[in-house]
C-alpha cells in the first residue's frame, strides 16, 4: 500500500514523502529507524475492494508444508548466493498460498528497508512461532543463517510428520464412533417411533430393554430441541472449562493419567521437547531462553510449566538434568540420565537428537498399532449397541405372538 506521510526529526523539522509499505505500523517502524517520528499517514491507493480481499485472505490457513517449503527453499537459495530479498521475491512468486504469498512480499519490503528478517517475522507472530523467529534471529547474529534454516526445516518436518501420524491413527476410530452415534440417533428418532405405534395396538407387557428404548426415543422426539441445545451448552461449557488456566491443568493432568492415552501424550511431548531443545542448542541460543522457547512448543500445560520452572532453576546455576529431576512423572529416568551424560560430555544437543529419534519411533510404533488395539474395543461397543437394539426389538415379538 502506498502512503503519504509527515514525520518530525529530533530537531523538530517536518519531513514529507511517499512510500510503499505493507501497513502504517511498518511505516512507523521504518521511520523510527531513520530517527523520524511519524505524525501523519495517508493511504493513497487503498480501496474497499482491496480491504475486503485482504480480510478474506486472513482466513486462509498457512499449513506446515508451506512453512517447510519456505525454510527449505530459502536455505537452498541463500547457499547458492542469492540475497534475502531476492530469495523472498522468488519464494513469493512460487508459493500457491495467496495469504502466504502476501506475507512473503511484505517480508521482502521489510528487508529492503533495512529490517532484519527475524524482526520482520515478529510482525506475523500468529504465522511464525517464537521458536521460528528466535532460531532465525540466532542465525542472523551468528552468521549461520543457512545452517539454522537447515535445522529449522528438519524441526518443522519432524513435527509435521509426528502430527500427521497422530491424526492418521485417529481417523478410523473417529469415523466409527461418529457413524455409531449417527445410526443410533436415526434409529431412536425415526425407526423406534414406528415400532412403538405397532406395540401400542397390542396390550402386551413389553420387556424392560424395549421399555427403556421407547422411553429414550419418546424423550428425544418430544424434547429434541432441548436435548440438542443442552448438549451444545454442555460441550461449550466443557471447552470453556478446559481452556481456562485451572481447567487446562486439571484436564491435561487427567489425560496423562489415562492408561493408554496418557502414555501416547507423554511420548509425543517428550519427542517434541527433545527435538526442539536439540535444535535450539545447535543455534547457540542461551540455555534459559531455550527452556522458555521449548515450553511454547509443548501442548501439555504440565510439560509447559515444568519447562518454565526448570528455566528458573537453571538461572540459579543448577544443571539442566538437575532442574528437570523433580518432574519424574513427566520425564522418565532415561531422559534425566541421558541429559546428565550429555552435559558431562558436552554433547547435549546430540544426545537430545538421539532421544528425539527414539521417542518419534515410539510414537510411530504406537500409532501404527493403535488401530489394532482400538478395533476390538470399538467392535465390543458396537456389538453391545447392536445387541441392545436387537434385543429391544425382537423380544417383544414373542410377547406379541403370545397375545395373538
Amino acid at each position: 500500500m502506498k502512503f503519504a506521510y509527515n514525520a518530525r526529526t529530533e530537531k523538530g523539522e517536518i519531513k514529507m514523502g511517499e512510500i510503499d509499505l505493507p501497513s502504517e505500523e511498518v511505516l512507523a517502524d521504518y521511520l523510527r529507524q531513520q530517527n523520524l517520528l511519524l505524525t501523519k499517514a495517508t493511504l493513497l491507493n487503498h480501496t474497499t475492494k482491496k480491504n475486503w480481499l485482504k480480510y478474506a485472505m486472513n482466513w486462509q490457513r498457512i499449513k506446515a508444508v508451506d512453512k517447510i517449503f519456505f525454510t527449505q527453499n530459502l536455505q537452498v537459495m541463500l547457499k547458492a548466493g542469492l540475497t534475502v530479498t531476492a530469495a523472498l521475491h522468488t519464494l513469493a512468486e512460487q508459493t500457491q498460498n495467496k495469504r502466504f504469498k502476501t506475507i512473503l512480499q511484505e517480508l521482502k519490503t521489510y528487508v529492503e528497508k533495512g529490517v532484519n528478517l527475524s524482526d520482520a517475522m515478529g510482525h506475523y507472530s500468529k504465522i511464525f512461532s517464537e521458536l521460528f523467529i528466535n532460531m532465525i534471529k540466532a542465525g542472523e547474529k551468528s552468521g549461520k543463517l543457512e545452517e539454522v534454516l537447515l535445522y529449522l526445516t528438519n524441526q518443522l518436518r519432524k513435527n509435521h510428520t509426528l502430527v500427521a501420524k497422530v491424526r492418521g491413527a485417529l481417523i478410523y476410530p473417529i469415523i466409527v464412533i461418529v457413524a455409531m452415534i449417527g445410526i443410533g440417533i436415526t434409529m431412536i428418532v425415526f425407526v423406534i417411533p414406528q415400532i412403538t405405534a405397532l406395540f401400542d395396538e397390542v396390550s402386551a407387557t413389553l420387556p424392560l430393554p424395549t421399555r427403556v428404548l421407547i422411553a429414550i426415543s419418546n424423550f428425544i422426539v418430544d424434547y429434541g430441541y432441548w436435548v440438542a441445545a443442552g448438549s451444545l451448552l454442555l460441550i461449550a461449557l466443557f471447552i470453556f472449562a478446559i481452556r481456562s488456566t485451572q481447567g487446562k491443568i486439571v484436564w491435561h493432568s487427567f489425560l496423562l493419567k489415562l492408561p493408554m492415552i496418557g502414555n501416547i501424550f507423554r511420548q509425543i511431548n517428550l519427542a517434541k521437547f527433545s527435538r526442539t531443545f536439540s535444535s535450539l542448542l545447535k543455534t547457540d541460543i542461551p540455555i534459559v531462553q531455550t527452556f522458555q522457547i521449548t515450553a511454547t512448543t509443548l501442548g501439555n500445560v504440565r510439560y509447559h510449566q515444568a519447562m518454565i520452572n526448570a528455566a528458573d532453576q537453571v538461572k540459579t546455576g543448577i544443571s539442566v538434568s538437575q532442574s528437570m529431576a523433580p518432574y519424574k512423572k513427566l520425564f522418565p529416568p532415561l531422559v534425566i540420565q541421558m541429559l546428565a551424560v550429555g552435559e558431562e560430555t558436552g554433547t547435549l544437543d546430540t544426545v537430545l537428537e538421539d532421544l528425539a529419534s527414539f521417542y518419534e519411533e515410539e510414537v510411530d510404533r504406537i500409532m501404527s498399532n493403535l488401530s489394532t488395539i482400538i478395533e476390538p474395543i470399538l467392535m465390543l461397543i458396537l456389538g453391545v449397541a447392536v445387541g441392545f437394539f436387537a434385543v429391544s426389538i425382537i423380544m417383544p415379538m414373542y410377547s406379541l405372538s403370545e397375545a395373538i
